[in-house]
């Protein structure tokens, strides 16, 4: 399951950005997880609650948020309707993914505690 490995990285992410607060807990960690980013978003949440504690945090919630894939014309940047040929009924351009290909950490909660 690379949700694990995957959980680890986010971690170590969240580590870095809160670094600075050393006396802050983490509360809630918010995902954007893209429908075609290959995670299953139910593995990323059991592999997180299992790896939590292990990692100091033991009182954090995970918040998931499914993004939609989007596609826009490489050559003209025109938006290409869901579900339709990739390529662009404007320019017969090539599509490319504009959203929904990654998995973010999007936001961390912290508590301060007070000194």
């Amino acid at each position: 399951m690379h949700e694990v490995s995957l959980v680890e990285a986010l971690f170590d992410q969240a580590d870095r950005a809160i670094a600075p607060r050393a006396a802050a807990t983490v509360r809630q960690v918010t995902v954007r997880i893209g429908e075609l980013a290959g995670v299953d978003a139910e593995l990323l949440r059991i592999a997180f609650e299992g790896c939590k504690v292990g990692r100091g945090y033991a009182g954090a919630a995970l918040e998931i948020q499914i993004e939609r894939a989007a596609w826009r014309c490489r050559t003209c940047g025109e938006a290409i309707a869901p579900g339709g040929p990739l390529h662009c009924a404007a320019c017969e351009g090539v599509a490319q993914l504009a959203a929904g290909g990654d998995l973010i950490l999007q936001r961390l909660e912290l508590e301060e505690r007070d000194v």
